[in-house]
């Protein structure tokens, strides 16, 4: 089902039209259906998009354009070296040096002092499954199980459930940070950052007034290019598509492992090839450790998957640092082939804490119970995605959570920073798009469609806060790179 949908004019008699309560509920003859828990009322005695507009009585639209420091803001350097806490020591100095290269680098790595700050910021409490780090570069094209592509967020490292605003902010923030680095005016940066606000606030009134099963399944195909009014894209999404259709475990295993030789020189089986410090083999021991762990990871898994992954062989695990953000927590890559010798790749991601929950207290939501990281992780991606990865799992290794997901599975992405100015507003609005739709899946979207309303004086407002937001990252950057100059941080860049 595509997000763009005709206009309709008139309903029929008898016909319900959007928003609108009929009543219901009741057999021949009067008999009443009992409520069941887990469904809804019908009818239903409130209306979400009448609560959601009463919300601005309470938290205007303009104040989101508000942010300002409070005297407890922890220093930019300090909360790099608090995130680095429990991460493997030796690959720090990379996570710092791929941070202190660019403004917007360093948003990609400090979600943790955005949410510090967001949560000083108006919100309207209404509560959503969000991604935590919707920056700019955290959407891209990727393969469902039949291999076509879709477009979406993916990356969902600090998923929660928490204010919609803050998703929409950081979104925003970077699209201005991206701008500059590229070296776009400062108006066309703004101009992205208030188009892709309007183009949530858009999908999201839109998504209020489609049936609800029509609104949960929209998905980002080729309509999404209309939708957003995004064709100045076209020619750069062709482009990343073509190069992700080229993704696959098949090329990586191709330039990463190696045949290995039985003592009587007959093939052995396969296993990577040392490309430190990025990719690197493991000691047998923990090789071993990973390797038990898939059990517990089958587990995960819906039944119909497991014949799949039966037809295919365990060969080797590697470590692998991927990421910005994820450098220095421990991922590997399991080589696996199936009875031609065909490769499947599977990442096996640690998954700590978010980095969220310290902070949503502040704006008004409880901290929920993680009785597993690794499982957070795939059930908010799951929540937020029409398509998700199909072995998309969890596991534990050496106590710790992990989550399991197919590794360059046609995987591709925008470069938000190497975009044209006219470009830029262009992937604003998709990216708003994609991010209202995410939002849906688990946010009344008719609440929420209440409050943005049909005016631009959300768009203009978040704009406003966008800029100001990355002056302060620009800031914050600053004191990074001072710091790695004056060698009170270690960073090793161009890795």
């Amino acid at each position: 089902m595509a997000m763009v949908v005709a206009e309709t004019g008139g309903t029929r008699s008898g016909e319900v039209q959007s928003g609108e309560v009929r009543s219901g509920g009741t057999r021949s003859g009067g008999a009443r259906l009992p409520q069941v828990d887990g469904f809804a009322r019908w009818p239903s005695p409130a209306s979400p998009k009448r609560e959601g507009k009463a919300l601005r009585e309470r938290v205007s639209r303009a104040s989101h354009a508000w942010f300002a420091e409070d005297d407890g803001r922890p220093d930019p350097v300090a909360a790099v070296e608090e995130s680095n806490r429990s991460r493997l020591a030796e690959l720090t100095p990379i996570r710092i040096g791929r941070m202190a290269a660019t403004p917007f680098a360093f948003l990609r790595g400090s979600a943790g002092l955005m949410a510090y700050d967001l949560a000083r910021t108006p919100a309207t409490g209404i509560g959503a499954q969000i991604c935590g780090d919707a920056h700019a570069a955290n959407f891209g094209l990727y393969a469902d199980a039949r291999g076509g592509l879709v477009i979406d967020l993916n990356d969902f490292d600090e998923t929660a459930h928490g204010p919609w605003e803050w998703d929409v902010k950081r979104l925003a923030a970077s699209l201005v940070l991206a701008g500059r680095e590229a070296g776009a005016s400062e108006d066309a940066c703004e101009e992205a950052a208030f188009d892709a606000v309007g183009a949530y606030r858009r999908t999201m009134r839109l998504l209020a007034k489609l049936p609800s099963l029509d609104a949960w399944n929209a998905i980002a195909d080729e309509e999404l290019v209309s939708h957003t009014d995004a064709r100045d894209l076209l020619g750069t999404l062709e482009r990343v598509s073509e190069k992700a259709r080229q993704n696959t475990s098949a090329k990586f295993a191709a330039k990463s492992t190696e045949r290995v030789e039985g003592d009587d020189g007959s093939p052995a089986g396969w296993r990577f090839v040392d490309a430190p410090p990025v990719l690197r083999r493991i000691p047998d021991a923990e090789a071993a450790e990973v390797t038990s762990a898939l059990g517990t990871y089958l587990g995960t898994l819906a039944e119909d998957r497991l014949p799949l992954l039966a037809r295919y062989a365990i060969q080797d695990v590697a470590f692998r640092v991927v990421g910005t953000g994820s450098v220095g927590l421990r991922s590997y890559v399991v080589l696996l082939l199936d009875h031609r010798g065909e490769p499947l790749v599977l990442q096996v991601k640690e998954a700590r804490p978010s980095v969220l929950l310290p902070h949503l207290p502040a704006a008004g939501f409880d901290v929920p119970q993680v009785a597993h990281e690794g499982r957070r992780v795939v059930l908010g991606q799951k929540r937020m995605q029409v398509v998700s990865d199909f072995l998309l799992g969890w596991t534990t290794v050496s106590g710790r959570p992990f989550q399991v997901r197919q590794f360059r599975n046609r995987k591709g992405s925008v470069d938000p920073a190497e975009l044209a100015a006219d470009q830029l507003d262009d992937y604003g609005r998709m990216t708003g798009a994609l991010l209202a739709r995410a939002h849906a899946h688990s946010a009344d979207p008719r609440l929420i469609a209440g409050y943005v309303g049909k005016g631009e004086e959300l768009d203009e407002a978040v704009a406003r806060f966008a800029v100001a937001y990355a002056d302060r990252t620009e800031a914050d950057h600053a004191e990074l790179v001072r710091a790695v100059k004056e060698g009170r941080v270690v960073a090793e860049s161009g890795v």
